[in-house]
């Protein structure tokens, strides 16, 4: 069974697949500045954590994904029927 990829800018759909999923949101550390709001990530369990990632509220993620114009590719699951946590954001 191949697996299968959705593509949405829907808030609710994306919050709601991170948390199923166990992920909150989060910027990558040192790539937010005066004059940038930072590379947006969720983090999931077992993940880069909080070495390399800063939690922030879903309000904010939002908003620089809208700033960004983004839009959210992600798997609902794996070929092999398993959860999968892969997530892509991409231009819309």
């Amino acid at each position: 069974m191949p697996s299968e990829s959705h593509t949405t800018t829907d808030h609710d759909e994306i919050r709601k697949w991170a948390e199923q999923h166990g992920g909150q949101p989060a910027v990558v550390r040192g790539t937010d500045s005066s004059n940038t709001s930072g590379i947006l990530r969720i983090d999931f369990p077992g993940g880069a954590g909080e070495d390399e990632l800063k939690p922030i509220e879903w309000d904010d993620w939002f908003e620089r994904f809208e700033k960004e114009n983004l839009a959210f590719l992600y798997q609902s699951e794996k070929a092999d029927g398993s959860h999968s946590t892969f997530f892509k954001l991409v231009s819309r």
